[in-house]
């Protein structure tokens, strides 16, 4: 069987990308009025097993993958690491040639990077990128697919986010580099995006200190979450973060349509006021949705049916 791995937008390039974002808005619309849990009428990726593995814990990832493979006909199993030999000392190389003989593809949810890319070299069949320390490529799909479905195109979009350079920007500027948009990046100097991760963007991104300086004349605005569950020092982290908080006041320095979006779990009142997470402008709840139907399009962009 032919496959490709989705460990990074780069693996699909512009035209994956663009093919993935086809077929999700498609796939989206071709379901309207349907329950759920059914099947897809085409049902591509019937008899497929998708093996999900966990060492982060997560809502979105996991209930949006079980819920893809589902509708494309196909079935999942999930592991983490207190109910499988991962948390056991099971090395990556030997759980990855094992899970290849149970399924057909893998999706890994892992704060470590290295082991994704391990998972990808010893495994016969896809792997996923479902979220690392490095990148986060799954839910750039799903934004990216909210945008477009705002009527938005990404040629030329100005992107500003507001916070701690994370794995979700990383991906953002990677994004930007494939489809030619623009990213800002607001964000303490202690916390911006490393080098190596902003050339992805292909000088299209840029770091600022100043959050007005990054929403000015912005069509999305995104932020996320500033510390993660038993962070170190996270008094000092968001002291230092409290200025980049997307407020009411912040988003009337961009564009009058600007959108804002966050990949959720949101701490409200830290990254982003009530007002705006349940404002007008929010996009948050069709962006979680999305999820569903874009990693929908990079299954199947995996088993070589898209793209």
């Amino acid at each position: 069987m032919t496959y490709r791995n989705f460990l990074s937008l780069s693996d699909a390039g512009a035209d994956g990308l663009a093919a993935i974002l086809s077929e999700a808005i498609e796939r989206k619309a071709a379901r309207a009025g349907l329950p759920r849990g059914a099947v897809d009428a085409d049902a591509p990726l019937a008899g497929h097993c998708l093996a999900m593995v966990f060492e982060k814990n997560s809502t979105r990832t996991r209930v949006s993958f079980e819920m893809a493979i589902r509708q494309l006909g196909g079935s999942a199993v999930v592991l983490d690491s207190a109910t499988s030999q991962l948390g056991r000392g099971e090395t990556v190389a030997d759980t990855a040639r094992v899970l290849s003989g149970y399924c057909d593809a893998i999706m890994v949810r892992t704060d470590d990077h290295a082991k994704l890319l391990e998972m990808a070299e010893y495994a016969s069949v896809p792997v996923i990128n479902g979220l690392t320390d490095d990148s986060h490529p799954c839910q750039i799909v799903a934004d990216l697919q909210t945008i477009l479905e705002s009527g938005k195109a990404l040629p030329g979009l100005k992107v500003a986010w507001l916070g701690d350079g994370n794995n979700v920007l990383a991906s953002i500027v990677e994004a930007a580099g494939l489809m030619h948009f623009d990213v800002v990046a607001a964000c303490p100097q202690s916390f911006s995006l490393p080098d190596a991760a902003m050339a992805l963007g292909k000088g299209r991104a840029r770091c600022v200190n100043d959050p007005a300086e990054a929403v000015a004349d912005a069509d999305v605005i995104v932020t996320d979450t500033w510390v993660s569950m038993g962070q170190a020092h996270a008094d000092a982290k968001l002291a230092a973060l409290a200025p980049y908080q997307v407020t009411e006041a912040l988003m009337a320095q961009a564009r009058p349509d600007a959108k804002f979006l966050h990949c959720l779990p949101a701490h409200r009142g830290e990254e982003v006021t009530d007002a705006v997470i349940d404002g007008p402008q929010s996009l948050i709840w069709a962006e979680a949705e999305n999820r569903l139907h874009g990693q929908k399009a990079v299954l199947r962009w995996c088993f070589g049916q898209i793209g």
